[in-house]
């Protein structure tokens, strides 16, 4: 296979992710008290529930569920605290929907315990360089992981932003991630990759990485894109506000789909479900089957 081509699909449960047929939306539900964005609103099970169903109602392709947090500063907490918030979600969505779940973790006992919840993928923000078991646990259950770009930790990670060069460093870093996943056995097909935008990252380099999306695919992997209400679009706007950044992450969307983004990590999955529709029109050869 040419390295520039992607694996053709995942079949996670019944959805069917045709990599580069259209653009599919990873709908965060942060179970933590301390996000950046959302903080607190569905730390409680009842609302991490209800605000599952309705991600779900909007059209989410995949709910990825994140117990820890991982904003600037964010305090790591302990293992049994992160399994505590995160197991129970899933097992009360997997017992109402087939939606796929992925699980936010750098941990991979924490990956491990949420796949046998009910869980289908592993998302993990280090790149799978925090825990040493990650790669080979993922390889056992023979589930997909995205492997994401960073540079030291949540508390240390926006003092390293100093690169040779942005983009050519962060593909040396996933190139590296890949080779080291198969080398664990992990089938190239079950992996995707993510840069990383706001994860040791400036302003500048965020805006770099949107415009310069297109140099990842020479990687030959699907590519996820996390801009939603980051920090970037608030300073453009002078918006202070995560959750009144929705028009911003929907320019920013927009943006990345024209770079060939194939999966978005969005709060707002109703307002960004119909910016996919619009830009996969407009971008890909993606065709509405609808009837105007």
């Amino acid at each position: 296979m040419p390295k520039n081509e992607l694996p053709s699909v995942w079949q996670v449960r019944n959805q069917t992710f045709d990599w580069g047929d259209r653009t599919y939306l990873m709908g965060v539900l942060n179970v933590t008290p301390d996000s950046f964005s959302d903080g607190g609103l569905f730390h409680a099970p009842e609302a991490a529930i209800v605000q599952a169903r309705t991600l779900i109602a909007a059209g989410v392709d995949i709910l990825d569920v994140g117990g820890q947090s991982t904003r600037p500063n964010a305090i790591e907490i302990s293992l049994d605290e992160e399994l505590e918030r995160v197991l129970p979600i899933i097992q009360a969505v997997r017992q109402e929907s087939d939606v796929p779940l992925s699980i936010d973790t750098t941990r991979a006992s924490v990956a491990q315990a949420a796949i046998a919840a009910g869980a289908d993928l592993v998302n993990d923000i280090s790149g799978a360089t925090y825990d040493a078991e990650m790669l080979p646990v993922v390889a056992k259950l023979g589930v997909p992981i995205v492997l994401m770009h960073i540079r030291g930790m949540p508390q240390t990670m926006q003092q390293l932003t100093d690169y040779e060069d942005l983009i050519s460093d962060i593909l040396t870093f996933l190139k590296a991630r890949i080779d080291a996943a198969i080398a664990c056995g992990i089938d190239r097909s079950r992996i995707a990759i993510d840069p990383g935008i706001g994860f040791a990252k400036t302003y500048a380099q965020n805006l770099e990485i949107l415009r310069r999306l297109p140099e990842f695919h020479a990687l030959g992997y699907p590519l996820l894109v996390g801009a939603s209400r980051k920090s970037f679009i608030g300073h453009i706007l002078n918006q202070p506000d995560p959750q009144q950044r929705v028009w911003g992450t929907a320019a920013a969307c927009c943006a990345a789909i024209a770079g060939k983004a194939d999966l978005l990590r969005v709060h707002d999955v109703k307002e960004m479900k119909d910016v996919c529709r619009v830009a996969d029109a407009l971008f890909r050869s993606y065709v509405l089957h609808t009837k105007l």
